[in-house]
């Protein structure tokens, strides 16, 4: 009870009741823009919370996380484009139901359904991560290195095109964190002389590079229109069509949250898993989906804002990023001297239940906020691509140069905004990369002082927690090979059979 008092102390302060509203406001925004998503919206605020406390800073990048999510759904039924890759299930019955017309019922129904999902994720959320942080305080190095491996396999296990650029991707990453002085021995490592690098690749500019400037690249290269919906309808929700998505939306909140807490799993995976297991165990209409269902649109909304919720329990407790979003949170965090896990709750109560109180406080904000200007948000799509994406850049470039007011950091900022386009143009995830970064010291510190402690050996491996860790992350890796084993034998299965005969 001392530490939600605390919490709740620490959330009266006039700036967090400040920047709650307003990271909300500005998720919407970045949300409602095609392109911007809520990791590229963290990446570029993320060097103005430099200066503030953790708590605000904290707050207003959780706004922005769970606004743009929520508001992914605007260009996702109106253009046919996610405005984030959380939104990309929405699209299946969102879009159809504008094109009948029902734009401003598929745009309510996605409100209703994002808050409800929200703030259902946000008492799981409450309701566990303070039992997953206690029984975290038991780990020690093997279980967090094995923890790590798990953390890595698993979002590397998910790369776009195949399992080898995924790996690839996470051990670049990796790769990147070992740039610096060796924790242990204080050796110097991958600095090529230059003394900007001692202190390793500064984590700011490597993130607003990799994800705010790299998309504004690929966007930029792209700028196409996009066709824009003429009637709106209407945007009142009735009876009939509520009775039918409320028990979609409780359950596909609480499947969105436990699938959104798997380490590395985004809310994109989470509204897909919903949206197929809605359609399939439709009792009625089961047919009615894909041509403008609001069950699919709830499905689909509910669980992605709840998998982003989600995605904190890991963040939070373990220190292991949900999602790629929470990786960079978890950046903000480390900016201001504040490690990730079950430490936090001890040493820093009021910040946690304070970040719990301003969660639940900011989804209650977004229905107030959404309801009032559902109608205006729509317009947000008609910014200029030609102008959005130099202003991101500039944004980029500014943020990059203004936490330590280093033309280094620049640098670091537009090389990996370059890394990044060159990964997304040849289908390599950034998630595992920025994962890889993350995780990297983790995994390698915990390593090394588990063969310290067994004194050489790998005993550590034996033990339950660390065996059962790594066993997971064997079979991570094991299923996608065997899946793409059995692709390949499927595909070449005909030709055999023709050239038998």
């Amino acid at each position: 009870m001392t530490d939600w008092l605390s919490g709740l102390e620490a959330v009266l302060d006039p700036t967090v009741l400040i920047l709650t509203p307003l990271g909300i406001l500005l998720g919407v925004l970045i949300g409602a823009m095609p392109g911007l998503s809520a990791t590229v919206g963290i990446a570029i605020f993320l060097p103005f919370t430099f200066t503030l406390d953790p708590l605000p800073g904290l707050v207003l990048l959780l706004g922005i996380y769970n606004g743009a999510c929520y508001a992914g759904s605007i260009p996702a039924i109106l253009l046919r484009t996610p405005g984030t890759p959380a939104s990309a299930a929405t699209v299946l019955d969102g879009y159809p139901m504008a094109q009948k017309g029902q734009a401003g019922l598929s745009l309510a129904v996605s409100l209703v359904a994002s808050v409800v999902g929200g703030l259902i994720a946000t008492v799981m959320l409450i309701a566990s991560a303070p039992a997953v942080a206690e029984f975290a305080l038991t780990f020690g190095p093997a279980e967090y290195f094995a923890l790590s491996v798990v953390a890595l396999t698993i979002i590397a296990s998910l790369g776009e095109d195949s399992l080898a650029k995924g790996v690839l991707s996470a051990a670049l990453g990796v790769l990147v964190a070992m740039v610096g002085l060796d924790s242990i021995s204080g050796a110097s490592r991958f600095t090529f002389g230059t003394p900007e690098l001692t202190g390793g690749v500064e984590l700011i500019p490597l993130l607003v590079g990799l994800f705010g400037a790299a998309e504004a690249f690929v966007q930029i290269e792209r700028m196409h229109g996009a066709e824009h919906v003429s009637s709106m309808g209407s945007f009142r929700i009735g009876k009939k069509v509520l009775r039918s998505i409320a028990p979609t939306t409780v359950l596909s909140s609480v499947g969105g949250f436990f699938i959104g807490a798997l380490p590395g799993v985004g809310g994109d995976i989470g509204g897909y898993v919903a949206y197929n297991e809605t359609r399939r165990f439709a009792r009625q209409g089961k047919e009615n989906f894909g041509k403008g269902d609001p069950r699919g649109v709830a499905a689909a909304e509910s669980a992605n804002n709840s998998a982003q919720v989600g995605g904190l329990v890991p963040t939070l407790t373990l220190g292991i990023p949900g999602n790629t979003a929470a990786a960079v949170l978890i950046g903000a965090l480390l900016v201001q001297g504040l490690r990730p896990g079950p430490q936090l709750f001890e040493s820093d109560p009021d910040l946690v239940y304070g970040a719990f109180i301003a969660i639940f406080a900011g989804f209650a904000f977004l229905l107030l906020v959404g309801a009032l200007g559902i109608r205006a948000w729509a317009q947000v799509i008609r910014i200029p691509p030609l102008l959005l994406w130099p202003i991101v850049l500039v944004l980029s470039i500014i943020g990059a140069y203004a936490v330590r007011t280093n033309p280094f950091d620049v640098f670091v900022m537009l090389i990996a905004g370059g890394l990044g386009y060159l990964m997304m143009k040849g289908g390599y995830p950034v998630a595992p990369f920025l994962i890889g970064v993350i995780i990297g010291p983790l995994a390698e510190d915990n390593y090394r002082l588990a063969m310290i402690q067994s004194g050489g050996t790998f005993g550590w491996a034996l033990d339950p927690i660390p065996f059962v860790l790594l066993v997971l992350a064997l079979i991570s890796l094991a299923v996608p090979l065997w899946r793409a084993h059995r692709g390949r034998r499927r595909t070449t299965r005909p030709d055999d059979e023709i050239s038998q005969v």
